[in-house]
């Protein structure tokens, strides 16, 4: 408590035990408390402010098939830099019933929600309109391979052999790449059907939650936690239908960047599924174009999702071939197929050109080069280039044929004649933060107690008390766990004794207590019941989340908040919360936009 607090309190106390009645006491309590509020925040706040940032809400999700193994709930929020994020707000086992409720809390500020029904060779979402979604509008739509695509009647021919990057630069010796003439690719094109607009929302707020855009983001261990990559990123052929590549989205800054990905092409490689594999017998295999993506995106095209053409890739035998070679349409049964981007754009002075494998142990040259702008992706050795992703039925291929490692440059769907790939997208929890002020004559740096929680399925929460800013003896209420319960005290649950815990810039950084409880599942973060509230032994009061008309003693934000810094007031950290205060209908993403070095 600074001096300013102790001397603000010495001058009230005595204007406190003068009111002998307990109505006068508590009116002259409350002058204290606003008067303090006002001098602190230099401001009134609205007295129909509730502080509430969510809404209590639940769900019924029905005519789920056998199949389906788990419901999950997902919200899609906005971040502060332009990006989005997918989380769960819960999700619960199926248990072959064909209806499941769930219950949810709600933030207010957010851009939709998503049920997602999961099974072991399956990930659908369904948007969600109302309070019921059903498994109706995730159904697979099987596709007429002959119908939908006019497969070329022509017989394909071996009309282009070049020298690759790894060849020139010594790498690979020898190493010669094939394709078609030129102009035979426009008449290999063909007319597909593109996505309709409920899946581009879905392909949108679900892809690029995941793999965020840009050199701030490293995507890679999401590609590495699926562990579908590299040896294990190669489909299988099926023998029975041509396979179908359809380019369906880029985003490589254009302009900006000399139009990586518009001057690059797809290559591809197979062999039996029998057959001795190392990285040498990879790169002794022939590398075929498939697509021109000059023939397929706008020049100046960025960042927009649809079908404009397809094609399906030939089968050129097992030799190495020659102008002139044919091929068909169809592969034999039980092969695998391998992916590359060939980056040919002549900007930055040939420094993007080079051939990118998704996997990740054909690139160990490239990724290191230092004469290319490929080594500022700092992906390393046999680190991939490509991740497999499923929606609803489809098989996307994002790859990162860039310079960082975001991994949606480019995004392909593959279909027909291969066995599925299915990745399940491990989507972390919502997060929600409660910040408490420990005494009514506070500074409002809002970290007396912070306490962070996370809905993991309808009957588990998980609790993280992560900060203590007091000095008083703190207990907490409504949890209670074995770690987390009203009969320990705060400090001590971190093993400490009285003193400020991971609230101060410089001091060293304590492990949260971390702890999963069991609830309803009807529990709601706000039943006043199940609520986390402070109980402070010296002054003997229990300070609870602000209701309406009240300071904000006690607040629940519904994000991974990052909480003021000691005795920084939470209007300093956040510049935007006098705004919202003031009138709550304004600024409720205030807790989205710190100043840097005011916060935690």
């Amino acid at each position: 408590m600074g001096m300013k607090k102790l001397l603000f309190v010495a001058l009230c106390l005595p204007f406190l035990a003068a009111c002998s009645h307990d109505d006068d006491y508590e009116a002259a309590r409350n002058a204290v408390i606003k008067e303090n509020v006002q001098r602190v925040f230099g401001t009134s706040f609205s007295p129909d402010h509730d502080w509430c940032t969510t809404e209590s809400k639940s769900i019924t999700i029905s005519n789920i098939p056998s199949g389906v193994e788990s419901v999950q709930l997902l919200l899609h929020i906005a971040e502060d830099d332009g990006e989005t994020s997918v989380l769960t707000l819960n999700e619960a086992e199926v248990n072959g019933q064909a209806k499941v409720t769930l219950a949810y809390d709600l933030p207010k500020n957010n851009i939709g929600l998503y049920v997602a029904f999961l099974s072991n060779d399956d990930f659908r979402l369904v948007k969600v309109n109302g309070n019921d979604v059903s498994y109706a509008g995730a159904r697979r739509v099987t596709r007429a391979l002959t119908t939908d695509y006019p497969i070329p009647t022509t017989v394909p021919v071996i009309g282009e052999i070049v020298e690759s990057y790894a060849s020139q630069r010594g790498w690979i010796p020898g190493e010669k790449l094939y394709g078609m003439a030129e102009a035979d690719y426009a008449s290999q094109k063909m007319v597909t059907p593109d996505y309709d607009d409920d899946f581009k929302e879905v392909f949108r707020a679900l892809i690029f939650s995941y793999f965020k855009n840009g050199r701030s983001y490293n995507n890679l261990p999401l590609v590495k936690q699926s562990g579908v990559y590299n040896a294990n990123a190669y489909p299988f052929t099926t023998g029975e239908e041509p396979i179908i590549v359809t380019p369906v989205y880029k985003r490589d800054g254009a302009d900006k960047y000399g139009n990586e990905t518009w001057n690059s092409d797809l290559y591809y490689y197979y062999y039996p599924s029998d057959a001795n594999v190392t990285v040498e017998y990879l790169q002794s295999l022939p590398k075929y174009k498939a697509i021109p993506f000059k023939d397929c995106f706008g020049e100046k095209e960025d960042d927009v999702i649809q079908r404009k053409g397809s094609y399906a890739l030939v089968y050129w035998g097992d030799g190495t071939p020659e102008i002139g070679t044919e091929g068909s349409y169809t592969f034999p049964e039980g092969y695998k197929i391998g992916f590359m981007v060939r980056a040919k754009t002549t900007a930055e002075g040939g420094k993007k050109q080079g051939e990118l494998y998704a996997d990740g142990r054909l690139d160990n040259e490239i990724n290191s080069y230092a004469s290319c702008n490929f080594k500022s992706s700092k992906l390393g050795k046999d680190d991939p280039r490509a991740a497999w992703l499923s929606v609803n039925g489809k098989m996307l291929l994002a790859f990162e044929s860039g310079t960082d490692s975001d991994f949606n440059d480019v995004i392909l769907e593959v279909e027909g004649g291969i066995e599925p790939i299915i990745t399940i997208p491990d989507i972390d929890p919502n997060v929600y933060t409660f910040c408490f002020e420990d005494t009514e004559i506070g500074d409002y740096d809002m970290n007396d107690v912070v306490i962070k929680a996370s809905r993991l399925s309808d009957t588990r929460v998980q609790y993280s008390v992560v900060a203590c800013g007091a000095n008083d003896r703190l207990f907490i209420q409504g949890i209670e766990g074995r770690k987390i319960n009203s009969s320990t005290e705060v400090h001590q649950m971190f093993g400490k004794g009285i003193e400020f815990i991971n609230t101060e810039k410089g001091s060293a950084k304590v492990a949260p207590v971390t702890e999963i409880v069991t609830v309803d599942k009807t529990f709601s973060f706000l039943d006043e019941a199940t609520q986390p509230r402070i109980y402070d032994q010296k002054t003997k009061q229990t300070i609870r989340l602000a209701t309406r008309g009240e300071d904000p003693h006690g607040i629940m934000i519904p994000y991974d908040f990052k909480y003021p810094l000691e005795r920084v007031c939470v209007k300093n950290a956040y510049e935007r919360f006098n705004e919202w205060g003031k009138n709550p209908i304004i600024s409720t993403d205030w807790y989205k936009s710190p100043v840097a070095g005011n916060v935690y």
